[in-house]
């Protein structure tokens, strides 16, 4: 199933919780230290490759932070849902990495069913290409698509055709051809922005988020501030995602 893009008129600033910062295993920083890395100041640096998981920091300040990694960008094509819904689900991911394929295949559909298509949850994306320039590629392909509208159709097919175990290879023809595949429109176009400097370096930006929050595995996701690191399975999201409504009164 093609999760349905969903942008919404209504505006309302929505604020943050706080939270201890016991409770978010992967902050690195403080949050305007997040917001450098956003605007682009640390884009253009390279990610590594790594397997571990984010550790928990510890400082001398105990007080409580404000960590919110929702973005709400209305339009955004990389996103799912109404922008003021009152979950975000942040999901670093990797084209190429074969437990994003799980969760794209598994619970992503049942999600955006149960969840984003009610405006109860928005889903952001962010790319964390770790596996070589193969991902990077494609996270770039994924955009070209998008800026066409077809960003989500683009991901289901690469995420339908990669293997359990290892990366899908993914070389510029399969990325076209994914592209004739799902229908986009102006493929002459698409072919232009595999090479667009803007669309690259959106991808940095979100790399350099992750590394700043010390995240260096795929997939690894934020549910408003709480994390949840790797494919786990369905009920663990819905457990997460339901408790968080419960605070929002939903």
């Amino acid at each position: 199933m093609v999760p349905t893009q969903q942008s919404s008129t209504n505006n309302r600033p929505f604020r943050p919780s706080k939270v201890r910062r016991r409770t978010i295993l992967i902050l690195l920083g403080a949050a305007a230290v997040l917001a450098v890395v956003i605007v682009g100041v640390v884009a253009q640096q390279p990610v590594q490759e790594s397997t571990s998981a984010p550790a928990e920091q510890s400082g001398e300040n105990s007080g409580e932070q404000t960590l919110d990694l929702a973005r709400r960008v209305d339009g955004e094509v990389t996103a799912l849902g109404e922008v003021d819904a009152p979950v975000v689900l942040v999901e670093y991911a990797d084209f190429r990495c074969p437990f994003c394929g799980v969760f794209a295949r598994d619970t992503l559909p049942v999600l955006v069913e149960e969840y984003v298509d009610s405006g109860q949850v928005r889903i952001e994306w962010r790319d964390l290409p770790v596996f070589g320039e193969e991902s990077k590629a494609a996270a770039v392909a994924a955009r070209a698509a998008g800026e066409q509208g077809f960003f989500w159709e683009f991901a289901e097919v690469v995420f339908a055709g990669a293997p359990e175990r290892g990366h899908v290879a993914l070389p510029t023809e399969r990325l076209l051809e994914i592209a004739t595949e799902i229908g986009v429109p102006n493929l002459e176009q698409f072919v232009s922005d595999l090479d667009n400097a803007e669309l690259l370096e959106k991808v940095n930006i979100d790399a350099a988020e992750a590394r700043y929050l010390r995240i260096t595995s795929t997939p690894m996701f934020v549910v408003n501030e709480t994390p949840i690191s790797g494919a786990m399975p369905l009920q663990v999201f819905r457990d997460m995602i339901d408790g968080e409504l419960a605070k929002a009164g939903r």
